[in-house]
């Protein structure tokens, strides 16, 4: 990787992020409101804004990532979410069209893979998974140092895969707090921290599910290293004792001597990741 100029875009629901990334750093970075109401060409004015005040001569491409189902092959984007008038949307078409310089787009989960792979804890490891804990689960899968989407992008959402009487996004996401418990994982942090031990026991019997969760992607894919990343990622401590509990009763002890679980330490991991997907197009 050299110093190439990158502009990587992480789209939210309510807010765009983007940045200009040479080498293994961001040398500018502007964020700005999505007006997540908005009409399709409202949405797309407030991503132009940002990206026309990092705009360089010589910028080689940009790269986007959505949280939504993307086309990968025709750079389209599907049911946006937190953005109801993104139904389908040719960005990438779109954006060729105004900047005159390749542009890839992809969902953010595989983003945020992609940016631990080239500028976080991924670097120089060969097959990995970056799982992100937020409102659902989400991952990105690295096999041989590259991306894996699947036909449709749709590889990786193990967050769908049966579990218990739901789904493990149902019991290992930020939504188990309001399933199971009819709470926030923002309160049930704050209780936890000052020691409630009821809320200590939710984390506990969260990070069981988890641990279940992981094991299934140990199944599935075998990698090097599972990055944890998402606002949940941040209450670690609290559930790491139950979740390593989980994974150990992993049938196959042997792979575990190799296998490697961290939390990201990435800062604007999405704008990194985004920028990575021109890096992964070129292998």
């Amino acid at each position: 990787m050299n110093t190439q100029q990158i502009i990587g875009i992480d789209l939210g629901g309510t807010q765009v992020r983007a940045g200009l990334v040479e080498g293994q750093r961001i040398t500018h970075l502007v964020s700005g409101l999505i007006p997540a109401g908005g009409n399709e060409q409202e949405v797309l004015e407030a991503l132009y804004l940002q990206v026309d005040a990092l705009m360089q001569p010589t910028t080689r491409a940009i790269g986007i990532g959505v949280p939504s189902v993307v086309d990968v092959e025709e750079g389209i984007v599907y049911d946006v979410q937190n953005i109801p008038s993104w139904k389908e949307v040719h960005l990438r078409s779109m954006m060729e069209e105004r900047y005159h310089i390749p542009v890839y787009v992809n969902n953010d989960a595989n983003c945020f893979a992609l940016g631990e792979k080239y500028f976080g804890q991924g670097r120089g490891v060969h097959s990995m998974v970056g799982l992100t804990i937020g409102t659902g689960l989400g991952s990105g899968i690295i096999i041989h140092d590259k991306l894996y989407e699947g036909i449709n992008c749709g590889a990786g959402e193990f967050g769908e895969v049966a579990y218990l009487d739901h789904n493990y996004e149902y019991f290992a996401s930020g939504q188990f707090f309001r399933n199971c418990y009819d709470t926030t994982g923002e309160k049930v942090f704050g209780q936890a921290v000052a020691g409630d031990k009821e809320a200590l026991a939710i984390f506990e019997s969260f990070g069981i599910h988890l641990g279940n969760a992981v094991k299934m992607i140990l199944y599935a894919y075998d990698p090097e290293l599972i990055i944890l990343g998402g606002s949940i990622s941040q209450s670690y401590e609290l559930f790491q004792e139950s979740m390593w509990r989980s994974i150990r009763r992993f049938t196959y002890q042997k792979s575990l001597e190799r296998f490697r679980l961290v939390v990201s330490e990435l800062e604007s991991c999405g704008v990194l990741g985004a920028a990575a997907l021109y890096y992964d197009k070129q292998h």
